[in-house]
């Protein structure tokens, strides 16, 4: 069975991008381009891991990753933050993300931290 991937990102290019670069016969990926589209997919299934940009439409990633992060039922499920604005040590200090990966990121870089916690 594939490992399932959330990834909360507005903007469409970088979704896809990530789509393309985790996509495959490993994982499943699925793209919400926002909080209200995450929500939703979280009611069907509990991936592997989320990635999960910081700034969106109608909402904040830090405070979505707070939110998983004290629900006994999301609480292991690692959450990956990512941003072209957060200050790296907020994010883990507010959040309580287990990684942060930093805008415009190396796609090298990002596929193997994803995939860390894939394992």
């Amino acid at each position: 069975m594939k490992k399932q991937v959330y990834v909360v990102e507005d903007n469409e290019d970088i979704g896809e991008l990530i789509g393309y670069i985790l996509s495959g016969e490993t994982y499943e990926v699925t793209i919400c381009p926002n909080v209200a589209a995450f929500h939703l997919a979280m009611q069907r299934a509990v991936p592997d891991v989320i990635v999960l940009d910081v700034m969106l439409p109608d909402g904040n990633g830090i405070e979505v990753c707070k939110e998983l992060k004290s629900s006994q039922k999301f609480t292991q499920v690692p959450v990956i933050i990512m941003s072209a604005n957060a200050d790296k040590k907020m994010v883990y200090k507010d959040a309580c993300a287990e990684d942060f990966i930093g805008k415009p990121f190396n796609i090298d870089d990002f596929q193997h931290r994803v995939e860390r916690y894939l394992e």
